[in-house]
């Protein structure tokens, strides 16, 4: 793989983009960011026409594959009628149906664009509904890019805020948060002890810590918050804007079997459309009709709908999971076998179709990840396999097992390399 034509792109892109990307974590691409022309199932073909095997996936959303024809056909056929029209349509309440039928504690539901929008949605009806402001959330989670969430790595067992992630956010708005450690159940009982004097209306959890890892909860943290949350009277608010219709139909309630009070939920849920919304019970989400402002021209647009209806009736088939999960071993064992074949190349860590590379003794997060993974990253690429930065990887029911035992076997020529 040349990758001369992308990094012409890129450079072109720069001209006229800030940093030259879409997302700005786009640009951590080794040795920079892949310009793409063309998507169809498991796989992206570059401005030359080389094909790649894509286990970025969007960066999550595409559990069926690129433009899988189902997903495409559906959007197609509401575009010739239709694109924003600033009205109800029966998309609106069809798709809202198909997700509440899957989503276990589904009672009602809010439409919004992205994750960052909705997490800030969920957390304004917490707010009002607990007439309390502040936010528990946990270290090495992401909750979206807005200033009132995107917090740094800091811990606390106090009451003192956490630390800003990016310049320019505003510091007032993070005395909002306190910042916990997953899966320490004893810190979040000590700290929801005192919710009513901390002011903690919500705790906003990943239940799969999905940017920090990828790691499950162990068997007692989700249930001790739900029963923190019932005894102490703080809402109860699962960000699945990643796990959400990956891990399950249901989402992490479904695969955990603990319910919150509301998910917010995207990505997935839209076979690559940009779509999310705030599900759970109907007090909360009723409150839209009683003075809390929830607003969006582009919410619960007739095409991001159309996506939605079409991908939840494909997911209602237990063989996508059943697909998912198989590939997924496939992968783990595989690509885990060569990585485990000699000491300090690092691991795999899974939790159904979502996975991370962690290297030996290193850490891993949101922007990038130790270790050997930038150069496998690079050597990869220019074998033909697409890896993101942070080391996640996505897999769909579009990928087989030759494109995982090819994989395997290209990776072990780029560690030999190496």
């Amino acid at each position: 793989m040349a990758l001369e034509t992308s990094r012409v792109a890129y450079e072109r892109a720069r001209q006229s983009i800030g940093a030259g990307v879409g997302s700005g974590l786009r640009a951590a691409m080794l040795p920079h960011p892949l310009f793409v022309r063309e998507a169809r199932g498991a796989h992206v073909w570059d401005l030359d026409g080389d094909r790649y095997v894509d286990y970025v996936m969007a960066w999550g959303p595409l559990v069926l594959g690129h433009s899988d024809p189902r997903v495409v056909e559906a959007v197609r056929e509401v575009a010739t009628r239709m694109q924003v029209v600033g009205t109800g349509h029966e998309l609106e309440y069809l798709a809202a149906e198909a997700v509440l039928d899957a989503v276990p504690h589904g009672e009602r539901l809010l439409w919004s664009n992205t994750g960052t929008e909705a997490v800030q949605v969920a957390l304004r009806l917490a707010r009002a509904a607990t007439g309390r402001r502040r936010v528990l959330k946990f270290a090495r989670s992401y909750h979206g890019w807005h200033d009132s969430v995107y917090a740094g790595l800091a811990e606390s067992d106090s009451d003192r805020p956490a630390v800003a992630a990016s310049k320019g956010q505003s510091p007032s708005v993070l005395d909002d948060l306190v910042v916990a450690r997953f899966n320490d159940v004893a810190m979040a009982e000590r700290l929801l002890a005192d919710a009513a004097e901390r002011d903690i209306a919500a705790v906003l959890v990943d239940p799969i810590l999905s940017n920090g890892g990828v790691e499950a909860p162990t068997a007692d943290f989700l249930p001790t918050l739900r029963s923190l949350c019932n005894r102490y009277g703080a809402v109860l608010v699962f960000d699945e804007v990643i796990a959400g219709f990956r891990v399950a139909r249901g989402g992490s309630a479904e695969k955990f079997g603990v319910m919150p009070d509301l998910s917010v939920f995207g990505k997935a849920m839209a076979g690559g459309l940009t779509q999310s919304a705030v599900v759970g019970r109907a007090e909360l989400i009723d409150q839209v009709t009683a003075g809390v402002v929830h607003a969006g021209t582009f919410n619960a647009n007739p095409l991001a709908l159309a996506a939605v209806e079409a991908t939840m009736r494909v997911l209602a088939d237990p063989a996508v999971y059943e697909s998912l999960e198989n590939i997924s071993v496939d992968f783990e064992r595989a690509v885990g076998g060569v990585l485990g074949a000699v000491p300090g190349r690092g691991s795999l860590n899974r939790v159904g179709s979502l996975l991370q590379y962690v290297p030996e003794g290193g850490d891993t997060g949101l922007h990038g990840t130790g270790g050997l993974w930038g150069a496998i990253l690079e050597g990869m690429l220019r074998r033909g396999f697409l890896f993101m930065p942070s080391g996640k990887v996505f897999l769909s029911t579009a990928h087989t097992t030759s494109d995982v035992a090819a994989t395997a076997e290209a990776l072990d020529k780029v560690l030999c390399d190496l």
